[in-house]
């Protein structure tokens, strides 16, 4: 049975600020779940970049910093320019030691510019953001306009409702762990009811695929995690198309891609179907 939906306090344009309530206890929160770093890491590896000098990376929504130590896991040395709307948050990931070339900003993605935030970047990174946005197919065409042609997307993000089995474990683990321990560690729980509700509320893995290809990208797939977060939480990859007289130029490799079905399927991919 579906827990009774909360107030309705927190949307896509408080977001930044209910972050700030919550950025010391963050760490702590996401460190107890299984998981969280690891599958960050693998998004990160999915996009298939490859060590070079000068390689330039945007990690959009970059919280207090974990999705940018994935990037630097995968590709050691990138410049990172990680970017956060909560400048609680960006306060956490600054007091942690990162090596020279990353760079912490504080704006709404949909301020980037003003903020001097301009392409083009070798790949970006966005984890948990897109659901977030108040405008996701003009959030996708900006992501697109700031690649260089070629350069990958990874969007880290949950998505549950194409599968009856993957809300029913949302709803569980939801109300019956991350909503009563972030009630717990801070005293609020508005936070971890709107994570609830904005996770309910977001595409299915085929429809936001889609909203990718609507926007442009090429190579689309997806791929879903370990654990219980498989067919929950998945990575969306695809990239900028190159140009044509740089087709055959050496780049980003497409992964393969996991069946969108709710068969139990191996986390580490099969070939997307169509």
């Amino acid at each position: 049975m579906t827990p009774p939906e909360p107030s309705r306090s927190i949307g896509p344009t408080s977001v930044p600020r209910a972050f700030d309530a919550h950025a010391r206890s963050y760490d702590k929160l996401v460190n107890a779940n299984p998981g969280y770093h690891e599958h960050l890491r693998m998004s990160a590896r999915r996009m298939g970049l490859k060590r070079r000098p000068g390689l330039r990376l945007l990690d959009l929504g970059c919280g207090t910093g974990a999705s940018t130590a994935a990037l630097l896991d995968a590709v050691p040395g990138a410049e990172v320019v990680a970017v956060d709307g909560s400048a609680e948050m960006l306060a956490q990931a600054r007091r942690k030691n990162w090596p020279p070339g990353v760079r912490f900003v504080h704006s709404r993605f949909e301020d980037l510019a003003r903020a001097g935030v301009t392409g083009p970047f070798d790949g970006i990174l966005a984890a948990y953001l897109v659901r977030n946005l108040p405008d996701r197919d003009d959030g996708l065409r900006r992501m697109y306009d700031l690649l260089r042609p070629g350069a990958p997307l990874a969007v880290h993000e949950y998505s549950v409702r194409d599968s009856l089995r993957s809300r029913l474990i949302w709803n569980s683990v939801a109300w019956g762990v991350i909503i009563p321990m972030g009630r717990l560690r801070t005293g609020s729980a508005d936070l971890y009811t709107y994570l609830w509700r904005s996770v309910r509320g977001f595409d299915g893995v085929k429809a936001f695929a889609a909203r990718m290809v609507g926007a442009g990208f090429t190579d689309v797939r997806t791929q879903t995690m370990t654990g219980w977060q498989t067919h929950i939480v998945h990575t969306f990859l695809g990239r900028r198309p190159a140009a044509e007289d740089a087709a055959d130029a050496a780049g980003p490799t497409a992964p393969e891609g996991l069946d969108l079905s709710d068969a139990d399927t191996p986390p580490q991919g099969t070939p997307t179907a169509g």
